[in-house]
């Protein structure tokens, strides 16, 4: 057991330094909702989407059976997806860096924060990286944060954000990254 600890630490600060650069350009574009139905709140600025809500931000997309979007002053929107039973809400996002780069992520909840580019990812989360449809990482646990500017990802054994003893285990899987430049 004590030498799988330094192994997962390591294979942690590897994901955390890897490049998980959202496309920059997103922030700058509209949010669109296709739902089933909706209720708006004008004077608290909460939109509530339920129903097999699709919503979409530029090379951004989220899925969920419900989604509650709420908006500060400033026109900032956090996003709360929440799945279905049994079921995960999602999301799909480009990054920066090249031409066909992604980053995905599934959870019963899912916050994400449009100021802060910050998703949070609650009760069997999973974030994965992509370059085309190859998985180039993978990280798992019951909690999951992963800011896009910083290039940070937190990865906890409790859906509340921390790590208890005793309360499961993390995974996290790195591909190799060839050096060798593709023909």
């Amino acid at each position: 057991m004590n030498r799988l600890l330094p192994s997962s630490l390591f294979a942690l600060i590897l994901l955390t330094c890897a490049s998980v650069h959202a496309e920059k350009a997103d922030a700058d574009k509209p949010t669109n909702v296709e739902a089933d139905q909706m209720t708006y709140d004008d004077v608290k600025q909460i939109n509530t989407f339920i129903g097999n809500v699709h919503l979409t931000r530029g090379t951004m997309t989220m899925n969920a059976a419900k989604v509650v979007v709420t908006q500060d002053p400033s026109g900032y929107q956090i996003a709360t997806l929440y799945a279905a039973p049994g079921g995960l809400a999602n999301f799909r996002r480009k990054r920066d860096g090249g031409p066909d780069l992604w980053v995905e992520g599934e959870g019963e909840r899912i916050e994400y924060d449009s100021k802060t580019e910050i998703a949070k990812l609650f009760t069997r989360a999973k974030v994965r990286r992509l370059d085309g449809k190859k998985v180039t990482d993978e990280a798992a646990g019951e909690f999951i944060s992963y800011d896009s500017r910083s290039e940070f990802f937190t990865v906890n054994n409790a859906a509340n954000g921390t790590s208890v003893p005793n309360g499961g285990r993390i995974k996290v899987i790195i591909q190799p990254h060839s050096t060798t430049p593709k023909p």
